[in-house]
C-alpha cells in the first residue's frame, strides 16, 4: 500500500529547522471524511457490478438444482465490487508513482501480490499469457472473433 512521505523542514544557516506552522497541520490533518450525503449521491448501479451478471457468474459454481437467496447475490455483488475497487487502486497507485495513466495486466498482476493475493495472481499470470497470444494470434486474421459481431 502506500508509503506516507515524510515532511521534509527547510534548514536555516546554523543547520536547526524552519517548520512553517501550516506544513506541519497539514502533514497532520487528514482529509475530512466522506458524508452520508456524498455517499447517497452516487447510486447503487454506479457503485457495483449488474446483480445480472454477479447471479449468472454464481449460478456457474452451484449446482443446477441450487437455489440462491437474493440477499446472498447482493452481499456477493457488494463484495466483488469492493474487491475490484481494492486492486485496482492498488494498481493506480502503482501507475501514478511511476507517472503512467493507463493501468495494465501487469500493474494488476503486482497490486494482487502486494495485497497479499499471491495465489491468485499466480493463476492470473497464465490467463493474461493465454490472452495476449490469443489477441496477438486472433486479432491479426479475424478483428471480431469472439465478441459476437457480424463480419
Amino acid at each position: 500500500m502506500a508509503e506516507i512521505q515524510p515532511v521534509i523542514a527547510p534548514q536555516q544557516e546554523d543547520g536547526s529547522n524552519i517548520v512553517p506552522e501550516t506544513t506541519v497541520q497539514e502533514a497532520l490533518t487528514e482529509p475530512p471524511p466522506i458524508t452520508e450525503q456524498e455517499v447517497g449521491e452516487y447510486r447503487e448501479q454506479d457503485r457495483f457490478l449488474p446483480i445480472a451478471n454477479v447471479s449468472r457468474i454464481m449460478k456457474q459454481s452451484v449446482p443446477s438444482t441450487a437455489k440462491i437467496a437474493k440477499d446472498a447475490k447482493e452481499c456477493v455483488q457488494e463484495c466483488v465490487s469492493e474487491f475490484i475497487s481494492f486492486i485496482t487502486s492498488e494498481a493506480a497507485e502503482k501507475c501514478h508513482m511511476e507517472k503512467r495513466k493507463t493501468i495494465g495486466g501487469e500493474d494488476i498482476l503486482y497490486a494482487m501480490a502486494t495485497l497479499g493475493f499471491e495465489n491468485y495472481a499466480e493463476t492470473l499470470k497464465i490467463h493474461l499469457a493465454k490472452l495476449r497470444q490469443h489477441q496477438a494470434t486472433g486479432s491479426s486474421s479475424h478483428p471480431h472473433s469472439g465478441h459476437g459481431e457480424d463480419a
